[in-house]
């Protein structure tokens, strides 16, 4: 029976089951960051790690004590004590006391299997463990969390046996019980019907911890919510352990929009998808385009029929409002697009080309899908295609034109560096300029000779930097005289935007997405629309006057 969301706590692991994921180490002070931005988002609470188990996790729960947080409670992991020991002196519950958090999680076993063959234990020694740690933990002061070590798995093979170590933990004062999924393997209709089950046994607060081994982790988490539970673990962007955890990046909005539940104000819900995306780059990895709701690709539309109604009315292909989790629509313009996402990519960057102009969309259109099919892609690189748009209107000149260019690579003898240098010569109005640059590489060195070229008549350069650069090889089979495709990503102080060049020579290929990006980030620092772009245009052709009478 699916029944109305009235209560639900928000749990992160990020820091404990998260940082398990392959590649990722959190720095006590990512640690610390990551707790600000969930505190702020209004996330209920935070495991910090596992006190005892390394000395970086309890320099975070000392530290974490010195830092004022408004909402969020921090949490410490740890096990049950171990098997025929004092719980007052075993050293993983002492550690749990000493990380002074005002909640603590146990993690117990309740599947039979692990029991005899992890634990090496008897049936009833298990469930005096459980007990025990967490009687002894609530003397102490502390809410108790117990987890339920493969939950799902137990039950299936011994249902009395797993419901009994749930019940000694109840009974000993645990205020929540999760049951989890811990290989990730259940299907969320068993969920569904386990956790009838179990509400019927116990009357105590359930919650959900479901990996993703099964691609099931955030949907067993929201069948879990509707099916009674009031407790929800998860991590931002699913990392974790193998395949991850459920991904509270989905999870969170999934509860507001999909089972109205408001849990979080709107002003928090739009930081969603700015904190995935730190969280992201705090982790050293990098964001997954094609995730739920923060994903660039989230509310990306590519086919012109689809565009074409996103333009009349947003729901004809869209779930949510983009905004509402911090997010932003996006139309791409390729070998698939309509004049439809010509004219909305022009009115998204202020580009005065309306729709009753049918003649120039049309053009730009013709011009697009030639260029894609000579490998141009545009999707990736914006810059390039609003200068195709202001070529296109005529409302556009080189600022900048090359007389010569040659790069010399040096390597005397193996082990010894390579040696890179551009020499360039560039007209600007009037004035030719020679000069010449080194660089760690061929396309670093032209970089680097061209900017130093037209610094003196663009000083707007010195703010441009180079962000990101890749190639991609068109067609394998040509081997190393294939065509190559070249994206370059660049950002001043007020925007990002991104630049592309093909040719069959590498170089040339970053030459044509090197230039488009100079050109396209020095008309942008003086516009953003058509009528502005002509004034720009004007106020650098004076400059080139200028620079003629000198």
């Amino acid at each position: 029976m699916v029944t109305p969301i009235k209560s639900v706590e928000i749990y992160d692991t990020t820091l404990r089951d998260g940082a398990q994921r392959e590649g990722i180490s959190f720095s006590v002070a990512d640690k610390i960051q990551i707790v600000k931005l969930l505190d702020e988002m209004g996330i209920d609470c935070i495991e910090g790690g596992w006190p005892g188990s390394n000395p970086k996790d309890m320099e975070f729960f000392s530290r974490i004590q010195e830092i004022p947080l408004q909402q969020i409670k921090i949490a410490a992991f740890g096990s049950t004590r171990r098997p025929h020991s004092d719980v007052s002196s075993d050293d993983n519950v002492r550690a749990l006391l000493e990380a002074r958090t005002p909640v603590v999680t146990v993690v117990g076993k309740s599947w039979d299997f692990h029991v005899s063959h992890a634990l090496g234990t008897t049936m009833e020694e298990n469930l005096a463990m459980i007990g025990d740690t967490v009687f002894y933990l609530k003397k102490k002061g502390r809410r108790v969390i117990f987890d339920a070590e493969h939950f799902f798995d137990g039950y299936r093979s011994n249902p009395r046996y797993t419901l009994d170590t749930i019940r000694v933990a109840a009974e000993n004062g645990a205020d929540t019980v999760v049951l989890c999924d811990t290989n990730g393997g259940t299907m969320p209709l068993d969920v569904q019907k386990i956790i009838q089950e179990v509400k019927k046994e116990l009357d105590i607060p359930l919650g959900i911890h479901a990996h993703n081994d099964s691609g099931m982790g955030i949907a067993n988490s929201i069948i879990a919510l509707q099916s009674g539970a009031v407790h929800v673990q998860g991590t931002i962007n699913g990392y974790g352990e193998r395949c991850g955890n459920a991904d509270l990046c989905v999870i969170i909005p999934n509860i507001h929009f999909k089972l109205n539940f408001q849990k979080l104000k709107p002003w928090q819900l739009k930081k969603l998808t700015k904190m995935s995306k730190i969280v992201a780059e705090l982790a050293n990895m990098i964001p997954q385009d094609n995730q739920p709701y923060v994903g660039r690709n989230a509310f990306t539309h590519k086919g012109g029929i689809h565009v074409d109604a996103v333009t009349k009315h947003t729901q004809t292909y869209e779930h949510a409002n983009p905004e509402e989790v911090g997010n932003r629509r996006r139309v791409l313009v390729s070998e698939l697009a309509g004049k439809s996402n010509i004219l909305f990519k022009a009115r998204e960057n202020k580009i005065e080309l309306l729709k009753n102009n049918l003649p120039e969309a049309r053009e730009v259109l013709n011009n697009l899908k030639k260029m894609e099919h000579e490998g141009y892609q545009f999707e990736g690189a914006d810059g390039s295609f609003e200068l195709l748009i202001w070529k296109t209107l005529n409302t556009y000149k080189p600022l900048f034109k090359l007389e010569g260019i040659r790069i010399i690579v040096d390597k005397q003898r193996q082990g010894e560096e390579l040696y890179v240098e551009a020499t360039i010569k560039v007209r600007v109005g009037n004035r030719i300029v020679h000069t010449a640059a080194e660089g760690n590489g061929p396309v670093n060195a032209m970089d680097n000779a061209l900017r130093k070229a037209l610094e003196e008549f663009y000083p707007e350069i010195k703010k441009m930097k180079l962000i990101d650069y890749k190639v991609r090889v068109m067609d394998g089979k040509d081997g190393t005289a294939a065509r190559v495709r070249v994206l370059i990503t660049s950002q001043n102080e007020k925007k990002k935007w991104g630049t592309v060049g093909v040719s069959e020579n590498i170089i040339e290929a970053s030459w044509i997405a090197l230039v488009d990006s100079i050109e396209y980030g020095l008309l942008c620092d003086r516009s953003s629309s058509v009528e502005e772009v002509r004034k720009a245009l004007q106020e650098l052709a004076w400059q080139e006057e200028r620079i003629e009478a000198k």
